[in-house]
């Protein structure tokens, strides 16, 4: 399998350059610039896939596509203790539990 075909990549104009913008989210560093999204696309897979091979060529490991990642559900998020205590009310106030009332507001 090529990871690099499975990366998420972006092309958005940038008013500051004046041209289209490339980047992929599993390597942040890397962005391509050209005056046509098609072009910007292009660029910045052939970019990836570039830096790839040369992280394959020095024994590197490359970053795993997001896509392509398994994802538990769980994170742990660190809150003010006040907010801790707002939200418990909160979700007392809605008879549901604090983690469903953190979800819900997470997928809004």
């Amino acid at each position: 399998m090529n990871v690099v075909e499975h990366y998420t990549y972006r092309v958005r104009w940038s008013a500051e350059d004046g041209e289209y913008v490339g980047t992929v989210a599993e390597l942040p560093s890397l962005s391509w610039l050209a005056p046509d999204r098609a072009e910007a696309f292009a660029g910045i897979q052939q970019m990836a896939a570039d830096v790839v091979a040369d992280m394959a060529e020095t024994g590197e490991t490359p970053p795993e596509a997001i896509a392509d990642k398994a994802y538990s559900g769980k994170f742990m998020v660190r809150v003010p203790p006040e907010l801790h205590r707002q939200l418990a009310l909160e979700a007392a106030d809605q008879h549901v539990s604090l983690n469903r009332l953190i979800s819900s507001r997470l997928g809004a």
